[in-house]
This record gives C-alpha cells, structure tokens and sequence, in this order.
C-alpha cells in the first residue's frame, strides 16, 4: 500500500513558497503606491506651475519627471512665492 498522505519537507516548502508570494505581492503593491503617490504629486505640480508661469519648457517637464518625491515637495512649496519658475527650482 502507498503512502498518500502529506510529505512533511513539500508540505514545509509549499508554505515557505506562499509566505515569499506573499511578501513579493506585499512589497509590489507597497512600491505601486509609492509610484502612483509620486506620479500625481508630479501632476499637480506641472498643473501649479502651468498656471502660474504658462507652459513648461521639456526640460523642466523632464526635470519633474526624474525628481524625488523630496524635491517634488520642496518645488511645490516654491511655487507660492516664486516671482519666476527659475526661482522655483533655484535649489
């Protein structure tokens, strides 16, 4: 007769397998909201400065696309009391 019952080490590595799914789903959905986070304070941020100093040169649009979330913060603070949008990007 066979043995059909669970095997002690699959059984072991099937639920290490879940709990690394799990964490990798975790971690992905962490990092998407970060990017998704950024991805609008970037918007925003080209909305502020399009009203504020007309259309954006492609080079400041491809500087906000490449900013950290920090200098995206710190630009958009700038941007309330910025005379140019030279000096909202002075730092």
């Amino acid at each position: 007769m066979l043995w059909n019952g669970p095997r002690p080490g699959r059984n072991r590595a099937s639920r290490r397998a879940v709990r690394k799914a799990k964490e990798g789903h975790k971690e992905g959905l962490k990092e998407g909201l970060k990017e998704g986070l950024k991805g609008g304070e970037i918007v925003i941020l080209e909305r502020l400065l399009t009203r504020r100093f007309g259309p954006l040169p492609e080079a400041i649009q491809m500087r906000l696309r490449s900013a950290t979330t920090e200098q995206l913060e710190y630009w958009a603070d700038q941007v309330l009391d910025a005379a140019s949008i030279e000096d909202v990007f002075h730092k």
